[in-house]
């Protein structure tokens, strides 16, 4: 059956939509492998903590009940972590949830929204649906160039986001360097610091976002996620710290009851874990070092230094052939085709089984690549 003519939005026409990763059971069912290390999707390799597990069990009876479409518990746990109002705190399906709504807030035909590229690719997505133009701005040394940012800003700009650390490259912006840009950043626009990764990173350099910037008076809209070194990625649970008008109009926006009362609870129960938390964190640079030393004797060129629970890896070469190969051998990592990034692939941080497991799979790849 034909669609009446002029039904769909013209917009839509050459938006290609994200592609999540291959989850590991249809990995295994098409290629009949028993054992599938899935390295692609940026989750924690350890699940939720112990009081989200309990939480989610006492939740079970009351499934029969829509949940609560504010989310009160959470925004008020959220606000009184980051020392924040109530009204200044959003909450989404996921860090792109926010952005989702964030962009229905805000763009409308003609309005160009601004983020580095290679990058993640939700930010032009969601502005092209609405008929914007996404401004994609080259990164410099695989990290984002915010002079190049500053620069692409025009009057029509609504939205500017900064990927810190950068998915998919995992490198920063020094603390030096965002001081700089929001000097500097005009004021009719709204900047978007999407820092998804945040509780994974050390480096003394690294900007806290609310405090340093939001909290300071500074037009910004801060992103953070449950699903990375919480463990609850299959939950989606994302908040963004920002203005209160923001806020409010993200209310408008998102989806009624888009956090489920499993998600909520969850959430709230995993906020006081600090030891656990530095635990993961120092587990995950461990690992992250493990993988870096892996590509390199693999003979590709890493992106660093990586500052996040993934690796950036220049092949030199069409990446997908080598993804099919991996695959066949068990292993998902993800191609950045998609990212704009088609020679590259990312590899998340797993447990030294796991990046074992990588290294014996991409020594059978490459053995097999130079004898054909």
């Amino acid at each position: 059956m034909q669609v009446p003519p002029g039904l769909l939005r013209p917009a839509l026409a050459g938006i290609v939509p994200y592609e999540p990763g291959k989850p590991i059971e249809e990995v295994q069912r098409e290629l009949g492998l028993e054992r599938v290390v899935k390295l692609a999707s940026n989750e924690g390799p350890y699940g939720p903590f112990p009081r989200a597990l309990e939480a989610l069990e006492r939740a079970e009876p009351e499934l029969n009940r829509y949940p609560d479409g504010g989310a009160y518990r959470l925004r008020t746990a959220l606000a009184d972590l980051h020392d924040v109002a109530f009204d200044e705190v959003a909450v989404g399906s996921g860090a792109d949830g926010i952005i989702d709504a964030l962009s229905q807030a805000v763009v409308e035909p003609g309005n160009e929204v601004v983020h580095g590229w290679p990058s993640f690719p939700s930010y032009g997505i969601y502005a092209r649906k609405l008929g914007a133009e996404a401004v994609q701005v080259p990164l410099r040394d695989d990290r984002y160039d915010l002079e190049a940012l500053l620069a692409a800003v025009t009057e029509r700009t609504k939205l500017v986001y900064v990927c810190d650390p950068n998915n998919p490259t995992g490198t920063m912006s020094s603390r030096a360097e965002l001081d700089a840009y929001f000097e500097r950043v005009p004021d009719h626009v709204l900047t978007v610091l999407d820092q998804a990764y945040f509780e994974y990173i050390d480096d003394p350099d690294y900007a806290d976002g609310i405090k340093e910037y939001f909290k300071a008076g500074r037009r910004v809209l801060v992103l953070r996620t449950f699903s990375k070194i919480y463990g609850l990625a299959g939950l989606r649970v994302g908040y963004g710290v920002g203005p209160a008008e923001v806020v409010t109009a993200l209310g408008k926006t998102r989806r009624a009851f888009d956090l489920t009362t499993p998600a909520q609870e969850a959430a709230v129960a995993s906020l006081d874990f600090p030891g656990e938390l530095d635990r993961r964190r120092r587990v995950n640079a461990e690992g992250r070092s493990e993988l870096v030393q892996i590509l390199t004797a693999a003979g590709y060129r890493v992106a660093g230094p990586p500052v996040g629970n993934f690796v950036f890896a220049d092949l030199g070469e069409d990446a997908q052939p080598w993804f099919e190969a991996l695959l066949r051998e068990g292993v998902i990592v993800r191609p950045l085709a998609a990212f704009g990034a088609p020679n590259a692939i990312r590899v998340t941080v797993g447990t030294h089984d796991e990046h074992e497991f990588l290294a014996d799979a991409l020594g059978r790849v490459r053995t097999a690549t130079a004898a054909s």
